[in-house]
């Protein structure tokens, strides 16, 4: 049976000055009412959603909102208080008892204005072949709003089913996120495994040796830091303003160097016929000890963002992805799986005290998680040796 994988299609609201004024205020008066109905929710004690609906509903079509608008800001609210309650139990918000943990758990959610709001198919649509769309808002149901897009965008959004929709302004300009349905690609049965080391100092290290995003990466990582330090520190009005203007370069810039180089390490394994074995790095910022100089480094980079994105990339081209427990590997030598933490002579250079073998660190480590990702696969294969005659 063949998955669905689903994709974000960002394209971009080009509204007339009337129309971004519509827009405004009813992602205003959204997230309003979704702070009032959070409070509610605080208050009884009440976060699942046909409960605070049997509170909330009414009130809200009385304040003139929609109905699947209404039930939308319920939904967000429900949802914001289940990931908080998440967070609190996995100490992400610090120790129970703490001073943080008890203000977080004592307060009630509050939505920021311009928070992002979602749609559905029964209060947004779309003319794709117009390049608009229609949408309800506060004072209505607003009409001819033209959007952009590349022609690939515009042709996922025409070829698949299209899920609900998020409304959001960044920095004055306006987006539709659009959740599409694309169907996954057969897996094929790979000959071997692609390994792929994670890292700081090089962002990722395949086992055919192939070093991708290292040093210009982290060159340009440092600058963004003494520039944001510098305006930080001069604190005039014009240097607050280049702050808020650059605030999200940075995450732009990392994000499209993650989607650079999972295309390509997709394409490598796709080509040769491959898998793709990944290091499972979920909890690492909190498992490591770094000293303050590296913490900005280790913290900085969206470790988690690249792995999903060549899962995803991967999916929809047919190519396994496995994850593997990454503990040790940059100690371990793939030639004789010789482990000593005195093998790793620096962050460069790995020395087997086994066998004596001399190589890359990196690319030793994702040496040794394809092998892990191999190892992975064969204990979860179906076999395909035909059974015998009886």
């Amino acid at each position: 049976m063949v998955g669905v994988s689903k994709i974000v299609v960002r394209i971009k609201l080009t509204p007339s000055p009337e129309q971004a004024t519509v827009l405004a205020s009813t992602l205003r008066a959204l997230n309003d009412h979704a702070t009032w109905v959070a409070k509610v929710a605080h208050e009884r004690g009440v976060t699942r959603n046909y409960e605070l609906r049997k509170h909330t509903y009414r009130p809200l079509r009385e304040a003139g909102v929609g109905s699947q608008a209404a039930q939308h800001v319920i939904k967000r609210v429900c949802d914001a208080y289940r990931t908080q309650r998440s967070n609190l139990n996995n100490g992400n918000y610090g120790l129970k008892g703490s001073a943080r943990h008890k203000r977080i758990e004592s307060t009630p959610i509050e939505f920021r204005a311009d928070a992002a709001h979602p749609y559905d198919q029964r209060n947004l649509s779309f003319a794709l072949d117009a390049r608009t769309i229609s949408l309800w808002t506060v004072r209505g149901r607003l009409k001819d709003v033209p959007f952009a897009g590349s022609p690939d965008q515009t042709k996922r959004l025409a070829e698949h089913k299209r899920g609900e929709c998020d409304l959001l302004c960044r920095d004055g300009v306006w987006f539709l996120a659009v959740s599409v349905d694309v169907p996954d690609a057969p897996e094929f049965e790979p000959d071997s495994f692609l390994g792929v080391d994670l890292g700081i100092v090089n962002i990722a290290t395949t086992s055919d040796g192939q070093v991708m995003a290292g040093r210009q990466i982290n060159r340009y990582r440092r600058r963004q830091h003494r520039l944001r330090a510098k305006l930080q520190a001069k604190g005039t009005r014009s240097a607050r303003r280049l702050l808020k203007k650059r605030r999200r370069r940075e995450a732009r810039h990392a994000k499209d160097t993650n989607h650079q180089i999972s295309q390509r390490i997709v394409a490598v394994a796709e080509r040769t016929g491959r898998g793709i074995s990944l290091e499972d790095l979920r909890g690492i910022r909190g498992r490591v000890r770094q000293r303050k100089s590296q913490r900005a480094a280790l913290h900085s980079w969206a470790f988690h963002q690249l792995g999903q994105f060549i899962a995803y990339k991967a999916r929809l081209k047919g190519v396994p992805v496995v994850f593997v427990n990454p503990a040790h590997s940059s100690r371990e030598c793939a030639e004789c799986s010789y482990t000593d933490k005195a093998n790793r002579v620096c962050q460069a250079l790995f020395v087997c005290r086994g066998c004596g073998v001399v190589a890359h660190a990196d690319r030793n480590a994702s040496r040794v998680l394809a092998r892990r990702g191999q190892d992975t696969w064969n204990a979860g294969r179906k076999s395909h040796v035909p059974p015998e005659d009886l």
